[in-house]
């Protein structure tokens, strides 16, 4: 598969409502300023469904639970097509701790030329890893394997502490924790694909 077209770009802007119906400007700013820190930017189909609800989690306690998480301090952002109230209520029922995205009119999807899949009955769950330059350093499009998402990105972001030392010329020891970081995982991603398979086609026959 060829590399997303963004690769090695720096990020699209766009202003689009959080969960609380505020206007949020990405990349994020703090008075005026560009926050530096990597960024994992997760696009999911829909709010509430069992996929999406379990990658939404992942992400909610890898910021607390994976040591590279905390260590480069990531901001993780969520975004899907659904309305503001909708999304208001996944943050609340999940306890969802970062911010959570509207793009109803697709405005971000476009920016990152995210498109569909399966056929063209949802929108293809995607993540990008940024780097605190604003820089899109990688992607991963699987629909059917939400749990890879989070492994992606603790991946990534030991990439970019591996770029980073190089650079700076300091010593890269602290990646040591990414693979078990990465192996983790309390689910099966084959019984995932099956279950996320059986819901699409349980959908398409209804």
């Amino acid at each position: 598969m060829a590399p997303h077209p963004l690769i090695n770009q720096p990020v699209p802007e766009f202003s689009i409502p959080d969960a609380n119906g505020h206007t949020f400007k990405f990349p994020p700013e703090e008075q005026g300023v560009r926050v530096k820190k990597p960024i994992a930017l997760f696009f999911y189909p829909e709010a509430g469904t069992f996929g999406c609800i379990r990658e939404a989690c992942q992400f909610r306690d890898a910021l607390v639970e994976k040591e590279i998480f905390k260590r480069t301090d990531v901001q993780v952002i969520g975004i899907s097509p659904d309305p503001v109230p909708k999304q208001k209520q996944f943050v609340e029922s999940q306890s969802l701790t970062y911010p959570v995205l509207s793009d109803e009119k697709h405005v971000a999807y476009q920016a990152f030329h995210v498109g569909k899949s399966l056929l063209g009955f949802t929108d293809t769950r995607t993540t990008f890893v940024i780097d605190s330059e604003g820089i899109i350093r990688d992607s991963l499009s699987a629909t059917m394997n939400y749990s890879a998402h989070v492994k992606f990105v603790i991946k990534a972001l030991g990439k970019l502490e591996v770029d980073s030392s190089q650079h700076s010329g300091e010593s890269s020891s602290k990646t040591h924790d990414v693979e078990d970081d990465a192996v983790r995982s309390d689910d099966s991603s084959s019984s995932q694909i099956r279950d996320e398979l059986g819901r699409v086609a349980y959908v398409v026959g209804a």
